[in-house]
């Protein structure tokens, strides 16, 4: 069995999806490992750092991909342009895929439609489950938490004005004014870093239990009372809000929105797409030179007019789709996404390499997205009937 890892191609995307002593962990399992030559430079990790941990480095990207029966990846497959060709095209035939796909995302769904009629088994990391003996595969936790402190940083560098409160001799400059919207990883981690930086923060949730967690951390929390069999689901995640909910939830929403500075976007259903909370109208009330920060992109997006890979100015206000964040801190990104799929690998081939993954793991069966020419997805297969 052969498990190839090659570079990626999105721009700007830094990360590999194994480092040297993951590679050494595979090839203990009894794997061959093949790395693209390169792979891991955006992490400082050299093609002989590779060899150390037993890879072999393959010079030419369509071998990586025909050779292997199982790819690794961070980031879902791309058009190559340096060799013509997609990704999912040099794929083998019935292979195996293991990376992020964000498979209910309508951007992707060409992408996994692809997959499926190659006959690919492919698996998301983003479909993990919130469970205690999956902690440590979480990619989707990793991620977010650089996410959330990264989006911050974002909203500072693009925000024209200061954060903190500062006084000066012509008089007291104000705080800036944040509002995240959801308190998950990407959330909490956002409203330390905005505390730290000296923001006001409002934050509002769906879930009794997040909005006690971005309390104590500081931030002055919004009402929004939902029943728990409607705002939670398995894991303690936020779960689809019927339409009249979510209705309801815009509606408070929407004056947070007009007298906030910056607004964090972070509200997200696993597997499923992101659901619109901020509207066109809203983004027309808030205050000139504001920011948005909307990291739920990859899977549609929070903001109805954020464009994936974007910063776009709408109405006076900058809007950011950053699609890769995590990728902008390259080496702690790396190395959590790299162990967090050698855990999975481990767990998925737990009856031997040479035998079938262990379909009746709940791990696995949450993050399956094709097998068999098939899509089985659920989150997918409900946002492709809805669009």
């Amino acid at each position: 069995m052969r498990i190839g890892v090659p570079k990626e191609i999105l721009k700007g995307e830094k990360r590999v999806a194994a480092l040297p002593d993951t590679v050494a962990r595979y090839v203990k399992m009894g794997f061959d490992v093949d790395v693209e030559t390169d792979a891991g430079v955006g992490v400082y990790c050299s093609d002989q750092d590779y060899e150390k941990g037993g890879a072999h480095i393959v010079y030419k990207t369509e071998d990586i991909y025909a050779k292997s029966n199982i790819v690794l990846k961070v980031k879902q497959p791309w058009f190559n342009d340096s060799v013509g060709k997609h990704e999912v095209e040099m794929l083998k035939k019935g292979g195996v895929l293991i990376t992020f796909l964000h498979p209910a995302a309508p951007a992707n769904h060409d992408v996994i439609r692809m997959l499926k009629d190659r006959y690919v088994t492919s698996f998301t990391m983003d479909g993990i489950p919130r469970i205690s003996r999956a902690q440590k595969m979480d990619a989707l936790t990793s991620m977010s938490m650089i996410s959330g402190y990264r989006s911050v940083l974002l909203t500072a560098i693009n925000l024209p004005k200061l954060i903190p409160l500062v006084s000066t001799s012509l008089g007291t400059i104000k705080p800036a004014n944040f509002l995240v919207v959801g308190a998950g990883v990407v959330g909490l981690q956002a409203i330390a870093v905005a505390k730290r930086l000296g923001g006001i923060i409002k934050v509002i949730d769906i879930r009794e239990d997040a909005r006690k967690g971005a309390g104590s951390l500081g931030a002055k929390v919004a009402g929004f009372d939902v029943p728990a069999e409607f705002a939670v689901g398995e894991g303690d995640y936020a779960k689809a809000l019927p339409a009249e909910w979510l209705d309801k939830e815009r509606a408070v929403i929407e004056p947070l929105v007009a007298e906030a500075d910056a607004v964090i976007l972070s509200a997200l259903v696993p597997g499923e797409i992101a659901p619109v909370l901020i509207t066109e109208q809203m983004v027309r009330t808030m205050k000139p030179g504001s920011v948005v920060v909307d990291v739920s992109i990859d899977q549609g997006g929070n903001c109805a007019l954020t464009e994936p890979g974007r910063e776009v100015v709408k109405h006076g206000v900058m809007i950011i789709g950053a699609v890769n964040i995590p990728g902008s801190v390259p080496v702690h990104a790396s190395w959590l996404y790299a162990n967090n799929m050698a855990n999975y690998i481990e767990n998925l081939y737990k009856k031997g390499i040479n035998g079938e993954p262990d379909w009746d793991d709940e791990i696995v069966k949450s993050s399956l997205v094709t097998h068999q020419g098939k899509i089985l997805h659920a989150g997918t297969l409900k946002a492709m009937a809805s669009n």
